[in-house]
């Protein structure tokens, strides 16, 4: 268990890393912001097609193998960021990341209920979630930090060698996991057809559109609207993280019961802090306050999406996963897109507007469903 937490931490922390080191790579190679966004929409969009493709392909193969075989390619995907020459290898290097953020999560965030007796499954379902805020609260600002100190490719090299560590742990600690079920795409296209699995799409789209739109140029505003220097900057994620990880077990503690109320709840959360972020964070008391309840809001998030999908298809929670993981990746990639396309032609506090405007959809959308007789 500690080890698949630990696997998802790496791709998480991987993933994300770019958020606090933008406007350093950007001037490395000297492209602008938005551009440098890239580098979040492509392991999101290549994992949306990797999920079901990489999925259904090895689905006859021992997963802890798989599970190995990602971590492996994450490591390579690391080294070579670190080592990029130019911005292309860089871009290179995360079509790699989005592989294994398709594999890995596929299989890794299903795995709860075979690694622990089921009474245990939410609470175990949270511990691997858990790895998403820890991403950010020991990852982001971790490398950010690493960043000012010795450079973002040291950051990358770091990681590289989590990587390497983790790889190591799953070989020694996972039990052999043969497959249960044979996920083929002909399942998960038949999912689609369920009501429930497209209602936890549209959900799980808004509002980590709304989020990934906003948050992966949280530096960018906080450096141009704050104006907080590159140390504080880490200290305000490191504050981020902690209540992510707050919000991922308060999650975690009512959704197997209330999945949707508590994505509910998440998505104002984020939506609040968002539209007030233009007017109250312009001062560093208010920039902290907000990213702290953000932190809270968006700690829910995954594992209640999660927990949407796997109520939803309780026969094939694999297939379940895998839908979840292209669903959530794809609109990781698309909120970066867009965001980095409105910063670009605009300014950091119209990212945040936008996203907010996003996320209040989330609680439309409830609340239509509630309204709407069964």
């Amino acid at each position: 268990m500690v080890s698949v937490m630990l696997g998802i931490f790496a791709i998480v922390t991987t993933e994300i890393l770019p958020i606090g080191l933008l406007t350093s790579i950007g001037s490395s190679f000297t492209v602008s912001d938005g551009m440098v966004g890239l580098m979040m929409t492509t392991p999101g969009l290549l994992a949306a097609v990797a999920a079901p493709l990489v999925t259904a392909a090895t689905a006859r193969l021992d997963r802890r193998l798989m599970l190995c075989a990602f971590m492996l390619l994450l490591a390579l995907a690391n080294f070579l960021a670190a080592a990029a020459p130019d911005y292309w290898l860089v871009l290179t290097s995360r079509l790699m990341v989005g592989i294994t953020i398709g594999g890995f999560w596929s299989i890794g965030a299903g795995l709860a209920e075979r690694l622990v007796p089921p009474v245990s499954v939410g609470r175990a379902t949270a511990v691997i979630f858990s790895a998403v805020p820890l991403g950010s609260v020991l990852g982001v600002p971790g490398g950010t930090l690493i960043g000012d100190l010795a450079g973002w490719r040291t950051a990358f090299t770091v990681m590289g060698a989590l990587s390497v560590g983790v790889l190591v742990m799953l070989l020694l600690l996972v039990p052999p996991l043969p497959p249960i079920q044979t996920t083929r795409l002909s399942v998960l296209g038949g999912m689609l057809r369920s009501v429930n699995i497209r209602f936890a799409l549209l959900l799980t789209f808004l509002v980590v559109l709304a989020h990934f739109g906003t948050y992966t140029y949280v530096t960018p505003f906080l450096e141009q609207v704050t104006r907080v220097g590159d140390g504080l900057i880490t200290t305000f994620l490191l504050l981020y993280g902690a209540a992510g990880i707050l919000g991922n077990f308060l999650g975690g503690a009512w959704v197997a019961r209330y999945p949707r109320t508590v994505l509910g709840l998440a998505a104002g959360l984020i939506a609040a802090v968002t539209l007030l972020l233009p007017a109250l964070g312009r001062w560093e008391a208010g920039a902290v306050i907000l990213l702290i309840v953000w932190g809270i809001g968006y700690g829910a998030v995954p594992v209640a999406s999660q927990t949407c999908f796997s109520k939803a298809a309780p026969h094939a929670p694999e297939a379940a996963s895998v839908l979840f993981t292209a669903s959530f990746q794809a609109t990781i990639s698309m909120g970066a897109l867009v965001g980095g396309v409105v910063l670009d032609r605009s300014s950091p506090s119209a990212v945040m507007v936008l996203g907010g405007c996003t996320a209040v959809l989330v609680i439309l959308a409830l609340g239509a469903v509630r309204r709407t007789p069964h």
